[in-house]
């Protein structure tokens, strides 16, 4: 008996292993049937030195260099209207007009009486030289004088007040003021803007402070003229930073000679700051962030050629610095003239080979527009 387990234990031994060894043939000429990965189908550029502008970026908003809402300082009819809206208007420019009919003629009135008193004054100062009146007399007489000439001004005040004229050169607003109504002190007649130039006040955050100047140019731009922009200068810096969001307020003062900005708009600004400079310059696209830092794929020849491709990647660290539009600006890590894969990272690790398709590049602008319009 146990002779006879020991040969049959010692079959089914053999027939493990002849088992195995077919399963093991059979895998292997499976795995040399199934088909080798392929080269990566990748876009690229190679890394060029650019002249770069840094600029300090922020959303600010149009504001009047003068602007008021014109108002009567009395109460009276309107007799006349001198404006259309919308009109360009001089400082001085008649705007509207109060009946004054009965101030006009209480001012002569007054008038009169000064008149009267100047003749009273100057007859009494002859009768004082022949001591026909006394000192007294001659000085009530002045005093009644230069009382009547003060009537006589603040009833011409009264009556230039009925006058309402542009303070200052600007841009009339819409009015429904008519001829015949009858306003009170303080309401409303219409508005008025100086809007060439015009302000745009912007905020900057406290750690950029350092980098800005009176005098720096400033460009805007707007989504009310896409692809214009308007030039200006910085004009002051608050000398107060907000304590809740630690920004800076700033002002600029932006030439608009066509007055197409109007006060209320939203800007985008750039204010360009310190001399031009070169880095090596990326799409953002190229850069892969990591926690463990930024890297990017290097395009490199190969000895030999892999999956139909002599090309390969290698991955490398990189240091980033500014953006500029779709742009980056690489400080360390690269050096020019260095190929650099641009789309398709997410298939790549260092070795893998790859096919350079550049039929679609992603974009690249220092200052991009927008693609739909």
């Amino acid at each position: 008996m146990t002779k006879r387990m020991l040969i049959m234990l010692g079959g089914v031994l053999l027939l493990i292993v002849l088992l195995g060894f077919g399963f093991f043939l059979h895998i292997r000429s499976l795995m040399a049937a199934a088909p080798k990965p392929g080269a990566q189908t990748v876009t690229s550029i190679v890394a060029e030195p650019q002249e770069w502008q840094l600029q300090l970026n922020s959303v600010g908003t149009l504001s009047a260099v003068r602007g008021v809402d014109l108002s009567s300082e009395i109460a009276g009819m309107v007799r006349t209207v001198a404006f259309k809206s919308g009109q360009d208007v001089k400082a001085g420019e008649v705007l509207v007009e109060l009946n004054a009919d009965a101030d006009i003629a209480q001012l002569h009135a007054l008038q009169a009486s000064a008149e009267l008193a100047a003749i009273t004054l100057k007859r009494d100062q002859a009768q004082l030289a022949v001591q026909g009146v006394s000192q007294a007399q001659v000085d009530s007489d002045a005093a009644d004088l230069r009382a009547k000439n003060a009537q006589v001004e603040q009833q011409a005040a009264l009556v230039a007040k009925k006058v309402i004229r542009a303070p200052f050169a600007g841009r009339i607003g819409i009015s429904g003021i008519n001829p015949g109504q009858y306003i009170n002190a303080g309401d409303k007649i219409v508005t008025l803007q100086e809007i060439n130039p015009i302000h745009l006040d912007f905020y900057i955050p406290q750690s950029r402070l350092a980098r800005l100047a009176v005098g720096q140019q400033v460009t805007l731009s707007t989504d009310t003229f896409p692809g214009q922009s308007f030039v200006g200068k910085l004009s002051a810096i608050s000398p107060k930073v907000d304590d809740s969001t630690r920004n800076v307020q700033v002002e600029a003062l932006i030439d608009n000679p066509q007055r197409k900005l109007l006060p209320g708009m939203f800007a985008n600004t750039h204010v360009a700051v310190g001399q031009k400079l070169r880095f090596l310059t990326l799409p953002q696209t190229a850069i892969t962030y990591n926690a463990y830092g930024s890297t990017v794929y290097v395009v490199e020849k190969s000895d030999k050629t892999v999956a139909g491709s002599n090309k390969v990647v290698r991955q490398v660290f990189v240091t980033t610095g500014e953006t500029r539009g779709d742009q980056v600006a690489v400080l360390t890590g690269l050096s020019a003239g260095q190929e650099v894969v641009t789309s398709g990272q997410l298939k790549l690790k260092n070795g893998t080979p790859v096919v350079i398709d550049n039929t679609v590049q992603p974009t690249n602008a220092a200052a991009p527009t927008p693609q739909e319009h």
